[in-house]
C-alpha cells in the first residue's frame, strides 16, 4: 500500500470509530517506527509559504509567530528563520518528538497541543498564524470549529496566512484530504479579522488548485 492510501486507511478508521483526529498520532507513530512514510514530509518549507515571504519581505524581528499543525517542522524552521519566535504545534505527541529529534539545535519552541482545547494565553497572542493544509485533513465537522479555532490566535494588529488545496463546491473528492471551498476560506475571516488578499492558483485544467489567503486582525478602536 503506497503512503497516501495507507494514510487514507488510518484517516477513515479514526473517523469511523468518532474521533476525527486519532489517525495524526497512528500516522506519525507509525513513521516514527518505519512502518509508514508521512506523504507531506518534504525537507523545504510549502512553496508558497517561501514565495509569500520573499514577496512581501515580511521579517519576524522578534514577534510572535505560531504553525498550526507543525507536524515535523519544516514551515516552522522556515518562519523562525524570517526571524520569528516561533510556537509551533501538533496534536500528536509523536510527531512534536519527532520534529525535535530532527532539528535538536531549533529556537522553534514545539509543543504537542489539541486545536480545540489550547492553552488559553495563546488566545490573541500571536502577530503571525501560518495555518497551511491542516485544516483540509479534517471532515467537517469538525473542520468548521476548526477554522474559526484559528483566527482567535492572532493578535491585534496581527497576520493570519492560511494555504490550502481547493476545489469548486461541484467537485466532490473523497480525502482525506478535503480541499476548501471559497466560502470555507473565507470563514477564516471572523470577528475583527479581515481578508487582505485571496488568491486561486490553478494549474491547468486541474480540478484541485491552492488557496492562499492573508487576514488583518485589525487593532481595537479607541474610545
Amino acid at each position: 500500500m503506497d503512503a497516501e492510501a495507507f494514510t487514507r486507511e488510518l484517516a477513515n478508521q479514526a473517523i469511523a470509530e468518532g474521533d476525527a483526529t486519532a489517525w495524526f498520532e497512528r500516522l506519525y507513530s507509525a513513521a516514527a517506527n518505519g512502518e509508514a512514510i508521512v506523504p507531506w514530509d518534504r525537507e523545504a518549507p510549502h512553496a508558497l509559504l517561501a514565495e509569500w515571504a520573499a514577496r512581501s519581505g515580511v521579517t519576524g524581528a522578534g514577534r510572535r509567530a505560531l504553525v498550526v499543525g507543525a507536524g515535523l517542522g519544516r514551515d516552522a524552521e522556515f518562519v523562525a528563520g524570517l526571524g520569528f519566535e516561533v510556537v509551533a504545534f501538533d496534536i500528536s505527541s509523536t510527531a512534536i518528538d519527532s520534529a525535535r529529534r530532527r532539528h535538536p539545535d531549533s529556537p522553534v519552541r514545539y509543543v504537542a497541543a489539541d486545536l480545540f482545547d489550547p492553552p488559553g494565553e495563546w488566545f490573541g497572542a500571536f502577530d503571525l498564524v501560518v495555518e497551511s493544509m491542516t485544516v483540509q485533513a479534517l471532515p467537517d465537522p469538525p473542520r468548521a470549529g476548526a477554522i474559526a479555532q484559528i483566527g482567535r490566535f492572532v493578535a491585534p494588529g496581527g497576520m493570519l496566512l492560511v494555504i490550502a488545496a481547493g476545489r469548486d463546491p461541484s467537485t466532490v473528492f473523497e480525502g482525506p484530504p478535503w480541499p476548501l471551498t471559497l466560502r470555507e476560506v473565507e470563514a477564516f475571516a471572523a470577528g475583527d479579522l479581515a481578508a487582505e488578499t485571496l488568491e486561486e492558483i490553478r494549474e491547468g485544467d486541474d480540478p484541485i488548485f491552492r488557496w492562499r489567503a492573508q487576514f488583518l486582525r485589525l487593532h481595537p478602536r479607541t474610545p
